[in-house]
């Protein structure tokens, strides 16, 4: 058995460096997948012991869903600390005038601030969830903020996105 365990250890140290990368970052995202998969599993259970269960039922399908988002948080930050370099932006550059302060779900934004030149357009390469439709995934500062295009309000808010 030792035999085996050693012919093993020297056999992965023969794998090239540069392919652990790919397959850490290619599993990290099937995770987050899986486990997004599992949060609407668990949402639908939700619903159905909402309508169908009693308290007990319903007590613990909440947990499941607590869990279940706890867990993709959890893949997600591993994602991202991962892949660090796509987290990475040149500093940003905010519209004349412009001084940052933290905005939360509902603030409204001047049209500047949510212009096409501050949009990100790759938000599935971050992970950030479809931002369905009238809204776009907004650069402020290093926060990515989701936004009403048509009147500006906030509706997402992730915080300290960028490094």
């Amino acid at each position: 058995m030792r035999k085996m365990i050693m012919a093993a250890l020297a056999a992965s140290a023969m794998v090239p460096a540069v392919l652990v990368p790919v397959a850490a970052q290619a599993q990290s995202a099937r995770e987050v997948r899986d486990s997004e998969r599992d949060l609407r599993r668990d949402q639908r259970d939700l619903r159905q012991a909402q309508r169908y269960g009693d308290r007990h039922d319903v007590r613990e399908a909440r947990r499941d869903v607590r869990e279940s988002r706890q867990e993709l948080r959890e893949d997600w930050r591993d994602y991202r600390r991962s892949n660090r370099d796509a987290f990475r932006r040149p500093a940003y550059q905010g519209p004349r005038g412009y001084a940052y302060r933290p905005v939360a779900v509902g603030y409204r934004f001047q049209p500047t601030y949510y212009g096409n030149r501050y949009w990100v357009n790759d938000y599935a390469r971050y992970r950030l969830p479809h931002p369905g439709r009238g809204a776009r995934w907004v650069r402020y500062g290093n926060d990515v903020v989701l936004v009403n295009m048509r009147t500006g309000r906030v509706l997402r808010v992730y915080n300290g996105f960028f490094w």
